[in-house]
Order: C-alpha cells, then structure tokens, then sequence
C-alpha cells in the first residue's frame, strides 16, 4: 500500500509494480492534488553538492525514459546564476560533475548571460551555469501519466479515501478508510505535506517541515522572440530570491523562492493564495533583473506546499528498523524532480 497519489507516491508505486508487487495506491483527495498539483514542474540539475546533482541525473534519465513513453517535456533549460566567485567556481565543478555523468552543461560569464536571456540585467552577477537538457512538465499531465503506467501493470489507485486509522496485524495491517477496511502487508508513508500526520497514525514521529511557497503568472503584452528559461536568482544566506521561466510565449511564471520558513503550515489550513505582499516583492525582483520587459503585468498567484526535512534531504526507509514493512518516502520536495511552489 502506498499512501499518496502525487510524484513521490505514484513514483514508488511504479518503481514497486515494475518489480512485480501488487501495489495499490490510497489518496485523501485526488492524483496531484496536494503540493505536486501546485508545483510549477521545473526539472533541473544545475547544483553544486554532488549528492544533489546525481540525484538529479538519474531522475533525468528517468524523464527521458517517460518522454520516449508520451511524458510532455519542455526542454527549455535551466539557468542559475552567481553573485560571487566562489559560486563560479563550484559551478565550474558541477559542470565537471554533470559532464561526466552524461548531461550538457556550460559556465557563462555575466557578459555573455544576454546569449540566453536578452532582457536580463547582470549587474552584480558573476555568471551562471546553465543546463540546456533541463527545463518543465506539466504536474497534472505527469503524476496522470504515472498513474496510468501503474493501472498499466496492473496496480490500483484509491481515490478521496482518506485513511483514518490503523491496526496492526500479525503479519502486516489493516487500514481505516471511511469505506472496507484494506488489508495490505507493507506501507509506504509518501503522502508528501500529510506525511507526519499519517506517521503518528502509526505511532511514529517524523519531522518534515511544510514550507509555503507563492509563485505568479507574468502576462506580457508582446511575446517574446525567444524561449525564457528557468532562471533561478538566489541571494544566498538572505534566505529568499527570485525564479522565473516561460509558460507560454507571452507568460512567464515566477517565484519568490524561500529558504527558511517561519513556521510549519497545515496542509489542511493553509492560505493558498499569493499574499499581496508577496506580489509586491516579486515585482521589485523582477524589475531589478528584468527591467526592460515588455509590458509585463503581474496576474493570478497561487501557493502551494514545500514539505523538506531539517536537512533538506529525502528520507527514504523504515522510521522505525525494527518494523522494515512500514516504509517512508518524504521530504523529497526540493531534491527529484526539483518541484517548486
């Protein structure tokens, strides 16, 4: 049984199905209706630690499988840039990194960075490193696709059965849904910004940490005579920056991207909109980066859950080694596929 119906769940229940497990996937509410339904589905590699990077490159590999298979991918590429020289230089490592494992990747300098985006403005850039293999999917259209390929080989999804409660069994346990109680040997806890509220229906403790983030459609009022691609902007150690990337060719999507969080939001109660302050910071960021774009006019926003653990890495296993049959997957939302909200 995996609990949870977005990319990290319907990803392990494929992964299981593939090695032959009868899976069943179980959901509160629908397929991508928590934060990967809300993600703006950027995928890239363009990091600097070499776990993180590698991480990356298999999850590539992996898309470009599912592209073979009808999987929409907009390889627009993915740019991120430097305020320093010490940035430069573990960019200068990460392209090695990259390069050796196969994936496309060049340094720029702050003079040439008009080669890929013709409006930006590099002042107190250094560069960038960017990654035209990379770019977006759309998240609805993806964890579809995953579900499908589950069903495929044989698997079932469970929608808008919320579970409720748990008993254990001798060999395995049985689920409180509202509905026939589901009996199942093994449990995978991937239900993303929910994960520690199931964790404690089994008597476990797990701290993930639901960062809100905000992201706004960018209207312009003439298209773009190129392809914007992802560009992420981070001030580091301020603990907020600005990404921003094409959607259509007369929008654009950004973000004010958030390191720190003050608090830990409910998924069950958490505003879900773009707060009008946010709004405002956007566009002071987008002006400084992006000064000259034409006509550009900020329209709906939105916000979405970022779960990620207190080292801002997955967690992949048994919580507990003594029961390896309860399994949990979580806080992966800044690490495979690199979604954002």
């Amino acid at each position: 049984m995996v609990i949870g119906a977005g990319t990290l769940g319907l990803c392990s229940a494929l992964n299981l199905v593939e090695q032959g497990a009868r899976v069943t996937v179980l959901d509160g509410q629908s397929i991508a209706s928590g934060s990967s339904g809300r993600s703006v589905g950027v995928v890239g590699s363009q990091f600097t630690d070499p776990f993180e990077i590698m991480l990356r490159v298999h999850s590539l590999r992996r898309f470009r499988q599912w592209e073979s298979q009808g999987l929409g991918f907009n390889h627009i590429g993915y740019l991120r840039l430097a305020r320093t020289q010490k940035q430069m230089e573990l960019f200068a490592k990460s392209a090695e990194i990259q390069e050796q494992a196969g994936l496309r990747s060049r340094l720029y300098r702050a003079n040439e960075l008009r080669q890929l985006v013709p409006h930006i403005n590099p002042d107190g850039l250094k560069g960038g490193l960017f990654g035209p293999d990379n770019g977006f999917l759309d998240p609805h259209e993806m964890c579809n696709f995953l579900a499908r390929m589950v069903r495929a080989q044989g698997g079932e999804i469970r929608q808008y059965r919320k579970l409720l409660g748990v008993r254990r069994r001798s060999v395995g346990y049985t689920l409180e849904t509202g509905g026939d109680p589901i009996d199942c040997d093994v449990v995978v806890n991937a239900s993303g910004a929910w994960t520690p509220q199931v964790a404690k229906l089994f008597g476990q403790r797990l701290h993930i940490w639901p960062e809100r983030h905000e992201a706004v459609v960018i209207h312009l009022d003439e298209p773009l005579d190129y392809t914007m691609p992802m560009v992420m902007d981070l001030v580091d150690g301020e603990g907020s920056g600005l990404n921003f990337r094409h959607e259509k060719r007369s929008e654009l999507i950004a973000e004010i991207h958030k390191v720190d969080s003050i608090a830990p939001e409910d998924p069950d109660n958490y505003n879900d909109q773009c707060e009008e302050q946010s709004k405002v910071k956007l566009a002071e960021l987008l002006l400084e980066r992006l000064p000259d774009l034409p006509g550009a006019r900020l329209g709906r926003g939105w916000a979405g859950l970022y779960p990620v653990s207190a080292d801002h890495r997955p967690f992949v296993g048994p919580l507990d080694a003594s029961e390896p049959t309860l399994v949990t997957a979580a806080g992966a939302a800044a690490t495979a596929s690199n979604w954002r909200r």
